[in-house]
């Protein structure tokens, strides 16, 4: 079917799933914008082209190709779309944060004190702990659970801005009980540790924006050899989503070019107690 007679989608939810089943076969410039598009569905639907453009670093007229890739006659046929989206969820976490900064900016003349600063990072991480539930899906979190409960190991890895995540959560899983294993990579032997999963184990990988490719490929070695993948990331086109049995798409509050992991690090601990959980069920039907 050409782009002449391709439908366009007719909501939010079904442009999504297009993009995210097509995007392989667009260009390298049209999956740049298709990164975007899926990451920043507000910018999408508030600005204009020209400035959707250039944060996304394309040229306005591949914007429009864009679009008429997936059927619509233009961009702004499009971008009503996005913005149907934007309405249904009004309080929604990035256009939250959007305010957020707005008002920050207006209150300290866009040059805050440190203590000004503290502020505004505590309000933003409000804001990204208030959407933790929201963005959760509550199957997916109790499959997670019991896909780690019920392993002989869990290894863990995560690299980077990620590190800290993984490694709470071997922490957090030594004190239930639970055999995890870090693959931090010490030395350069990343490869030698990975290499002892296999099915009778899970992962738990995390990994985001600028993600790392040494996650990417332990998550390609632990699909081939068919363990279970529990996966937190920020987008669904990341690298590691594509494999994951259960694929959490966390947004951490980012300020000041600063990401933060206080609602990363929630699910993690939610996760460890909900592993604990369910170890202690099964022990109490067991005895």
């Amino acid at each position: 079917m050409n782009q002449m007679t391709k439908r366009a989608p007719k909501t939010p939810s079904e442009l999504q799933k297009r993009i995210l089943g097509e995007y392989e076969s667009l260009s390298n410039r049209l999956q740049q914008i298709a990164r975007f598009a899926v990451d920043h569905p507000n910018d999408m639907a508030l600005e204009t082209i020209a400035v959707i453009a250039e944060r996304a670093q394309v040229q306005p007229s591949a914007m429009i190709r864009f679009a008429k890739a997936f059927g619509f006659s233009g961009f702004s046929d499009m971008q009503r779309i996005y913005q149907a989206r934007l309405a249904e969820t009004a309080s929604s976490y990035s256009e939250r944060l959007r305010r957020l900064r707005e008002e920050e900016e207006q209150d300290h003349g866009g040059d805050p004190s440190v203590h000004a600063m503290l502020r505004q990072f505590c309000d933003a991480n409000t804001v990204s702990l208030e959407h933790l539930p929201e963005a959760v899906d509550p199957q997916d979190l109790s499959r997670a659970a019991q896909i780690l409960a019920d392993t002989r190991r869990v290894h863990l890895c995560g690299h980077r801005r990620s590190f800290p995540v993984v490694v709470y959560l071997a922490y957090a899983l030594g004190r239930i009980d639970c055999d995890a294993h870090l693959l931090d990579g010490l030395g350069g032997m990343l490869g030698q540790q990975s290499a002892h999963m296999n099915a009778s184990d899970a992962l738990v990988a995390v990994s985001f924006h600028p993600y790392a490719p040494e996650t990417a490929e332990v998550v390609a070695s632990a699909a081939e050899v068919g363990c279970p993948i529990v996966v937190i990331t920020d987008s669904p086109l990341s690298p590691v989503a594509a494999h994951a049995d259960v694929c959490f798409e966390i947004h951490d509050a980012e300020l000041h070019t600063f990401r933060s992991l206080t609602a990363s690090m929630c699910l993690a601990q939610v996760l460890a107690v909900g592993v604990g959980l369910n170890i202690d069920r099964r022990r109490n039907k067991a005895g």
